[in-house]
């Protein structure tokens, strides 16, 4: 049985506090069948040194390069570029403020595609913040219930692998998973979600921080819906109850906190709808969450 080679994407700006973590956690990942061939960092427009700490990680790391944007052009423009630029055509997109959760996720995400059927994947995003406050506990519930509703229908975020079918991103828009997707799926390629495949990742810490991050997601959803006709399954109510139904399993049966957080989130629907639906640019330019940055 052949090796599987792979190409790891990052997409950077202004990362210097979390970069080093999520490029460890990939060489840290024990491989069996799968290599590593280049971990390729895109840099758009950092002042902060995440620049120099990358260059750093490459005397470490032979395979590691960064490409520097000189002004900051949004993540699809970035992710384009490392399309542009890799020698693989099984690409892995990690997002420069996550990490591997465990030393095999890596490869859980990876071995499906010996399927020639397997067109992408997605693993299962593992919140660090504390449940004990109600941002936190908003920001695992929303986790969790992606998690469940992706074992029903697969809904992929924050880390996937993908055969590269030459698909590159519209730089007016915010989406990329959901486009690479919807292409992949178009191509006849089936998609997967890998829910032992963990990735750790930081939610906001603040209100408007949260509101800010779930705005410009369901947003980029409703754009989905309205460009390209294509349906997320996190918009169909059937798949939301029976996903918070099965958060509690996770978080214990919380009601009231349940309640309050559903009815945030139906109102940054509406606030994402309506600025939609107003004709206003895509979210596009990479909107910086700054709470989300450490694990």
């Amino acid at each position: 049985m052949s090796d599987l080679e792979i190409t790891v994407g990052v997409c950077a700006y202004n990362e210097a506090k979390i970069i080093e973590t999520a490029i460890r956690s990939v060489y840290s990942q024990v491989l069996e069948g799968i290599v590593i061939k280049e971990v390729l960092v895109v840099s758009s427009g950092s002042t902060d040194g995440t620049d120099e700490i990358v260059i750093g990680l490459s005397k470490e790391f032979p395979s590691l390069r960064l490409y520097r944007q000189e002004k900051k052009e949004g993540k699809n423009s970035a992710i384009n570029c490392y399309l542009d630029n890799k020698v693989c055509d099984l690409v892995v997109m990690l997002n420069a403020d996550n990490a591997f959760g465990t030393n095999d996720s890596l490869q859980k995400l990876v071995e499906p595609f010996r399927d020639p059927k397997v067109g992408i994947t997605g693993g299962h995003p593992v919140p660090t913040n504390d449940t004990s406050d109600i941002v936190g506990f908003a920001v695992n519930m929303m986790w969790s219930m992606h998690h469940h509703l992706a074992l029903e229908h697969p809904k992929l975020g924050e880390i996937i692998a993908f055969r590269d079918i030459g698909t590159r991103l519209p730089l007016d828009k915010q989406s990329d998973e959901d486009i690479i997707r919807m292409e992949i799926e178009k191509a006849g390629y089936t998609c997967i979600y890998v829910g032992d495949c963990i990735i750790r990742n930081r939610g906001p810490e603040t209100f408007s921080d949260f509101q800010e991050q779930r705005v410009r997601v369901n947003a980029g959803e409703c754009r989905m819906k309205k460009d390209f006709d294509y349906n997320i399954p996190t918009w169909n109510k059937k798949y939301l109850i029976r996903a918070m139904l099965a958060c509690t399993r996770d978080l214990g049966f919380h009601p009231i906190k349940m309640i309050r957080v559903a009815r945030w989130e139906i109102k940054f629907r509406k606030m994402a709808q309506e600025y939609v639906d107003s004709g206003k640019p895509d979210l596009n330019n990479w909107i910086r969450v700054e709470s989300t940055k450490k694990l």
